[in-house]
């Protein structure tokens, strides 16, 4: 069994942050400074928060231990997740895409398995088959991207789903500093997950949005 990231292990009762696409040191090491649990890095080309392998060590160093790095892919070669696990930088893989069961866990990291509300599935059925996945994300479906549009989605289906308590329920998709306290009030998630809904343009975070988007969550959650 792999083992859990830094701030999950950390997180009992406060509701745990991540903020994504982070792309340079600078706002990497603010999202920490201000109270994230977590930093995402994108390893998918086509996003315009990409990042490569050789970027990852001057993006993440200095942080503090209690981080976790999350690294994000989107139906990934084996070869592509092993060069960034070989980095030794990364605590959570989460994948976004098609990614199976089998697939996901065969790199002995802890996993996040994303899925997209409004995608034509059962969605409790296909959150069913990853009972191995640490955490379990739920993203607005856009049918040219795989995430970090910033659109939501009914969260009346997250609160269906977050009712198993089995499940570690990431609420994704939307999410701003305007709408969180009601997101966490009405959701009740484990955790909530950030990216464009904090920046000033796609990849460079707005650290004003990040402090009042922390201090929001903060502000509902014990």
């Amino acid at each position: 069994m792999p083992t859990l990231a830094p701030s999950l292990l950390l997180t009992l009762f406060n509701t745990w942050i991540k903020i994504c696409g982070i792309t340079q040191h600078s706002d990497a090491l603010a999202a920490c400074e201000l109270g994230a649990d977590a930093i995402g890095l994108v390893f998918y080309p086509p996003s315009p928060r990409f990042v490569s392998v050789s970027q990852i060590e001057e993006i993440v160093r200095n942080l503090p231990a209690t981080i976790t790095v999350v690294a994000l892919f989107v139906d990934p070669t084996v070869e592509e997740v092993n060069q960034v696990i070989a980095t030794g930088m990364i605590d959570l893989l989460q994948f976004h895409g098609e990614e199976t069961p089998a697939y996901c866990q065969s790199f002995g990291l802890p996993t996040m398995k994303a899925f997209r509300v409004g995608k034509e599935y059962d969605l409790r059925e296909s959150i069913a088959l990853y009972p191995e996945s640490e955490l379990i994300l739920l993203d607005a479906y856009e049918k040219e991207a795989p995430g970090g549009t910033g659109k939501m989605f009914d969260w009346d289906i997250a609160i269906d789903t977050a009712k198993d308590e089995k499940l570690k329920l990431v609420l994704a998709g939307g999410l701003n500093p305007e709408n969180i306290e009601e997101a966490v009030v009405r959701v009740a998630p484990f955790g909530v997950d950030v990216s464009s809904g904090v920046e000033s343009s796609p990849g460079k975070k707005d650290i004003a949005l990040i402090r009042k988007f922390i201090e929001g969550v903060r502000s509902v959650s014990s």
